[in-house]
């Protein structure tokens, strides 16, 4: 075969390509807060338009308006359930504490209403106390933390914008769900006749690995889930069930379930102050369970699940989250799974010449095409 020299078109073109993608971040940077509620819904609408198709078509429920509202019903209700489980029971293990506290303290210090005393204490000391904040430190101190009370009181508005957001996320969802099958074909008519056979395979390289990695993660967090369930059920550790849905939640995102970490910490101080028994007994049997599901989790059911078979391993992914979401922020962690398995996807077709679904076996066009160079 003749080697293949890079034309000035040919680079060009290249320069123009990369120039394009970097406008294109720009403006999705420069939008992000704009496009954020679009990209979310679009993902959500990814993520139930399954389910949407079911209801219509297998239980045969008249129209698309009719389906999209029987599924969102349905998962909200399954959301609902959710937070019940975890919610409430969280909320009388924070009540059982203030008790518990609140006990103590009466047995050390014998008051008994402390919101009294404080305020008594405070009139006695109002002179200390104006003093005090009238040193130069304490005035310093405040000046540079005032700031930052501004900048929480800031990220509490953008809370609230985002509720208000999460309407207009709605409103996109159900719009997109209505005709999804029609906005699915049609974008690829954004891009030129000539270009569309190139984008079409690769669109449909992205949606495979992107289909078979969220079926394949969602089984490996449901897995986890059950695990820790049974485990938490069996030592006795409190909220049992709850913990153990909120672990195979925070799964779904590979490696983050760690963070379940600071309640087990949390609940084992409790029970060990409610019971009389050892903290670090109970700590160290709830972290025993974390242990032993996290070995059945990397040993067994990460690799039979997921196996070969997927396109992204859970540390390609944590990267790209960090890669996008250090570039586009929060928009970048919504779009950093489809925009890396398009790049996967096209540097397997076109540059290594690998099939999406072999994985590292050459295509059969390439091996015709080196059988022909050889004769």
């Amino acid at each position: 075969m003749q080697d293949k020299t890079i034309t000035f078109d040919k680079f060009a073109r290249w320069v123009a390509g990369i120039l394009l993608a970097m406008a294109i971040l720009y403006v999705l940077n420069y939008l992000s807060a704009v496009l954020l509620p679009f990209f979310v819904a679009w993902l959500l609408a990814y993520l139930i338009h399954p389910i949407v198709a079911f209801v219509q078509y297998r239980l045969h429920v008249p129209g698309r308006v009719l389906a999209i509202i029987v599924t969102l019903v349905f998962l909200i209700a399954v959301i609902g359930g959710i937070a019940y489980l975890i919610i409430p029971p969280m909320v009388e293990q924070f009540e059982k504490l203030g008790s518990l506290v609140a006990q103590y303290l009466h047995e050390k210090t014998h008051i008994n209403n402390f919101p009294l005393a404080i305020r008594q204490w405070i009139e006695a000391n109002s002179a200390n106390i104006q003093d005090f904040f009238n040193q130069r430190e304490v005035k310093k101190a405040l000046s540079d933390t005032m700031p930052k009370l501004f900048s929480v009181i800031g990220q509490t508005a953008d809370v609230i914008i985002s509720v208000v957001a999460s309407l207009i996320t709605l409103l996109y969802l159900f719009f997109i769900l209505l005709d999804y099958e029609k906005l699915a074909a049609g974008f690829i008519k954004i891009f030129p006749p000539k270009s569309r056979p190139f984008w079409q395979e690769l669109i449909a390289d992205v949606e495979r690995e992107l289909n078979s990695y969220i079926r394949g993660q969602s089984l490996v967090a449901l897995c986890i889930g059950i695990l820790f369930c049974i485990g938490f059920t069996i030592i006795g550790f409190p909220m049992a069930i709850g913990m153990g849905i909120l672990i195979g939640i925070l799964s779904l995102i590979p490696y983050v379930h760690g963070l379940a970490l600071i309640p087990m910490v949390f609940l084992s101080l409790l029970k060990a102050a409610d019971t009389g028994q050892n903290f670090w007994v109970i700590l160290a049997s709830a972290v025993g369970v974390f242990v032993v599901v996290q070995l059945i989790t990397d040993m067994i059911l990460t690799p039979k699940i997921m196996g070969k078979a997927m396109g992204l391993n859970p540390a390609v992914l944590l990267l790209s989250l960090s890669v996008w979401g250090a570039l586009l922020g929060f928009i970048g962690l919504i779009i950093a799974l489809p925009l890396t398995t398009l790049i996967i996807a096209y540097y397997q077709r076109y540059v290594t010449k690998e099939t999406a679904t072999g994985h590292g076996t050459p295509s059969a066009t390439q091996d015709g095409a080196e059988g022909q160079d050889a004769n």
